[in-house]
């Protein structure tokens, strides 16, 4: 999500020009920005909004399998595996951990003290969790205490990040590792459900196709380690009706190895702002998403490990921040190295001011696509027919969305958390 790094309004941003291989890049002071992250962080989130366009549903109701495709790779996948749609939290989360540095970094040459940035710190994480509960308790009868989406899983693991932010790159290295190996054992050793147990009781039929066995079975849907916490935390809220599972199979102790992937983040991050060639530190970048991707996917694949979005499995951590690291290099080297910045602006707008966008989203989509009803009718939004009234629908409430943050962009009014 949008963090420390939107603090500088964009009037002050500098172009980061290409520079030859083999001259040196000075690390840039700390308030210069980086404005790949702006735009990577702004394409994520219209990635993410996109949902408002309800395409999945859409192209179940048209012919073809090309149709279909589209749908499912715009949809979470029911449990293993992953597809696009998957990497949206991910790449979110990476790039908190991106931009901590150069929010420490400007803090300090602030002469912010250290006791200042960590209540600052503390603070933030507050906010976060309770904006998540808040935008999660929409249309329902009282607060719905839930720990699972992007927001809370943040603030859940900000103030860890924070303080390794003042740590050595090898203690940071150290702690993720022994972060996913002690999530992994932890699963690994919790006994799984004893023959013939009715998992329908935990709203997991037991025909559903995507039950896993063997050794894989301690990362089955609803009857891991993380769910039997939530059984035990989430009940300790008031809610409606005691828990018993989540629909999705998310879990609120995702935040753990989440942590990892904005350690992984953070790690990034100090990358970038190190005085070495910018092609080498793109490389680089490249060379440690790979290796992410390669590992996580072989674990998967011998059965170590599953790879699991929906619980965050270790594997699942290092294989999406494997790929967050090749998409940020990505976008690293076209926008910062090469300078081509201009095309980028739309994005830009939406990356300085994710947290307006995420909110817009969750509140405002209903009412902004009944007021363009009233006002429009509904011919326009018929003009392609009936059953892709939504993608039209949603298009025109995500291009209402942007003209607001592109209001809030010209009179630099950013949101900071």
């Amino acid at each position: 999500m949008s963090m420390e790094l939107m603090q500088a309004p964009p009037a002050t941003r500098e172009r980061v020009h290409a520079t030859p291989v083999y001259t040196p890049v000075v690390t840039p002071p700390p308030s210069r920005r980086v404005v790949s992250l702006d735009a990577f962080r702004g394409f994520t989130m219209l990635f993410m909004a996109s949902e408002i366009l309800r395409i999945p549903a859409v192209t179940e109701k048209l012919p073809g399998a090309g149709a279909h495709l589209v749908g499912r790779l715009l949809d979470h996948v029911e449990w293993t595996g992953f597809v696009p749609w998957d990497l949206i939290q991910p790449a979110f989360m990476f790039m908190v951990g991106v931009a901590l540095p150069f929010s420490v970094a400007s803090r300090r040459a602030k002469g912010e003290p250290f006791g200042a940035q960590l209540r600052h710190a503390v603070r933030r994480a507050v906010i976060l969790i309770a904006l998540g509960i808040f935008l999660r308790s929409q249309t329902r009868p009282q607060t719905y205490f839930t720990f699972e989406d992007v927001l809370t899983q943040i603030g859940l693991g900000y103030v860890a990040l924070f303080l390794l932010a003042y740590a050595r790159p090898r203690t940071q290295w150290a702690t993720a590792a022994a972060i996913l190996v002690a999530y992994w054992a932890a699963f690994a050793l919790y006994p799984t459900p004893p023959a013939g147990f009715d998992t329908a009781t935990l709203g997991v039929p037991a025909d559903w196709p995507h039950h896993l066995t063997g050794f894989a079975a301690h990362w089955d849907k609803n009857t891991n380690l993380a769910n039997r916490v939530d059984q035990w935390f989430l009940n300790l809220f008031p809610r409606e009706r005691p828990f018993l599972f989540n629909r999705g199979g998310y879990t609120t102790l995702n935040f753990v190895p989440s942590l990892a992937t904005m350690i992984f983040g953070l790690l990034a991050g100090g990358l970038l702002r190190r005085s070495e060639p910018a092609h080498s530190k793109a490389r680089r970048l490249v060379g440690y998403g790979l290796a992410g991707i390669a590992l996580g996917a072989a674990l998967h694949a011998l059965g170590v490990c599953p790879l699991v979005k929906r619980i965050w499995t270790p594997s699942w951590a290092v294989f999406s921040a494997g790929w967050s690291a090749v998409f940020l290099a990505a976008w690293y080297y076209v926008v910062d190295v090469r300078g081509h910045t201009r095309w980028t602006f739309p994005l830009v707008v939406v990356g300085t001011n994710s947290i307006a966008m995420y909110v817009l989203v969750h509140v405002g989509e209903k009412y902004t696509a009944e007021a363009l009803r009233i006002h429009l009718g509904t011919a326009i939004f018929d003009a392609l027919g009936a059953p892709y009234r939504p993608i039209l629908v949603g298009a025109a409430t995500l291009a209402v969305f942007w003209l607001v943050l592109f209001w809030m962009y010209r009179r630099r009014i950013f949101i900071r958390i």
